[in-house]
C-alpha cells in the first residue's frame, strides 16, 4: 500500500465497517468513518505506508486488482500505554483492522496477510504480537487460534459497555533456528 492510495484505503475500511460482525470486530462505526474528511484518510494512509514508521497496513488484492482484505500492525513499546490506557510492558506488535471480504474468506488470504504482518513485526524487534477479539466473534477466534494465537488471560473492557469484555490473544516471537 502506498500513501497516494488513500481512496482505496477509505473504500476498503468503509466496506469492512458494513460487515455483519463489524460491531464485534471494530471500535469505529461506519457512520463515524464515513464522516471523516479526505485529509483524515490521506494522513492515515501515509502513516501506515511509511516503511520506517511504527505502524503498517497490508492489503490483499483480488485477481481483478480490487482490494479485498487488510490488516494493520502497530508497534507498541515498553513504558507507554496502549489505546485502552493499559501499560505496555514489552516491545510488541498489535494487529488491528483485520478484514477479508466474504467472497475471499477461507482461501488463505487472511493467512497471507497475517504472515506479512507478523514478518514485519518480527523485523521491528517485537517480542510478541497481540490482538484483541470479542468472544462472540467466533469465526475470527477460530482463525486466530489456528494461526497460533492463544488467550493471554488479559481482558479489555468495551467502551460504553461495562459488562462486556474482549480477550487479548498473543503469539510469541518464534525462537531463532526453529
Amino acid at each position: 500500500m502506498l500513501a497516494h492510495e488513500w481512496a482505496k484505503v477509505k473504500e476498503l475500511r468503509l466496506t469492512a465497517l458494513r460487515d455483519p460482525v463489524a460491531h464485534l470486530a471494530f471500535l469505529e462505526t461506519y457512520e463515524d468513518a464515513v464522516a471523516q474528511p479526505d485529509s483524515f484518510w490521506r494522513d492515515r494512509t501515509a502513516n501506515a505506508a511509511q516503511e520506517a514508521g511504527t505502524s503498517r497496513q497490508f492489503v490483499a488484492e483480488a485477481g481483478d486488482g480490487s482490494w479485498v482484505g487488510t490488516v494493520s500492525v502497530l508497534i507498541e513499546v515498553p513504558g507507554t500505554t496502549d489505546w485502552a490506557g493499559m501499560p505496555v510492558e514489552r516491545r510488541q506488535g498489535h494487529l488491528v483492522g483485520v478484514y477479508v471480504a466474504p467472497g475471499h474468506r477461507g482461501g488463505g488470504m487472511t493467512a497471507a496477510l497475517f504472515e506479512a504482518a507478523l514478518t514485519w513485526a518480527w523485523g521491528r524487534g517485537a517480542e510478541r504480537v497481540r490482538l484483541i477479539v470479542h468472544p462472540d466473534n467466533v469465526r475470527a477466534l477460530g482463525f486466530y487460534r489456528k494461526s497460533g494465537f492463544a488467550e493471554s488471560g488479559v481482558t479489555v473492557p468495551l467502551a460504553g459497555k461495562p459488562d462486556e469484555h474482549e480477550w487479548e490473544m498473543v503469539l510469541a516471537r518464534p525462537e531463532a533456528g526453529r
